[in-house]
């Protein structure tokens, strides 16, 4: 499967972007799926997941209440959006697959994730 990520810019404190992850060459349903962002000079981490039925979903604990991730398995694309962002927001966020037998799991593990678009950048001003 082959994963486009967009959405990405320059906003500032307080304000909303919606990340979009399109995927393509394989039906999405069939995935898991996170969200994931790499600020400069750190390592990837763990930002937002949800299952293939959608109905679960897990956030990491500082974007609780501010993100919101989503899926519409019609349009075979997955959405972050981002609302109330900080500069500490501020990193290049990736969107992952994983084919999952389980209709309702969800992982924050990045290694369990074998799909991956190529990041869009976010940028939070202060």
């Amino acid at each position: 499967v082959q994963l486009q990520a967009s959405g990405g810019g320059l906003v500032q404190a307080g304000g909303s972007l919606r990340l979009s992850c399109a995927a393509s060459g394989r039906t999405l349903s069939f995935e898991r799926m996170g969200w994931f962002r790499q600020a400069t000079g750190k390592e990837r981490e763990f930002v937002a997941a949800i299952s293939r039925s959608g109905d679960t979903t897990v956030y990491t604990d500082s974007v609780k209440g501010r993100f919101t991730i989503s899926r519409d398995n019609t349009k075979n694309t997955v959405y972050l959006q981002m609302n109330s962002l900080k500069p500490e927001d501020t990193a290049v966020y990736y969107c992952a697959a994983d084919a999952s037998t389980n209709y309702y799991s969800t992982s924050r593990t990045l290694g369990e994730y074998h799909y991956w678009g190529q990041g869009t950048l976010v940028t939070v001003s202060s």
